[in-house]
């Protein structure tokens, strides 16, 4: 398993449009991949999830992903947290 901190610097945090881009590289991935915030952890595939964090702009969370393309879900995550997202 590999997980990664960010930190959000979106100013509207994960609303809706970024949260669908999250998910959709998501689910290009075969592995299971989980967004931790708060003491909660969701399903990075699930919209719903997702959006049920409410994650506003200075939040940290962590990604954790577990299977057998980690390495390339983790790297594609972080590619698009980075430039749409925050750090």
């Amino acid at each position: 398993m590999k997980e990664k901190k960010f930190t959000i610097t979106d100013d509207t945090g994960i609303h809706a449009r970024p949260a669908t881009l999250l998910v959709n590289k998501a689910g290009q991935y075969e592995s299971h991949v989980e967004l931790h915030y708060n003491g909660k952890t969701v399903n990075l595939k699930s919209i719903m999830g997702v959006m049920s964090l409410g994650v506003p702009k200075g939040a940290e969370i962590t990604v954790s992903v577990e299977g057998a393309d980690e390495d390339q879900a983790l790297e594609g995550i972080t590619e698009t947290i980075t430039e749409q997202l925050g750090e």
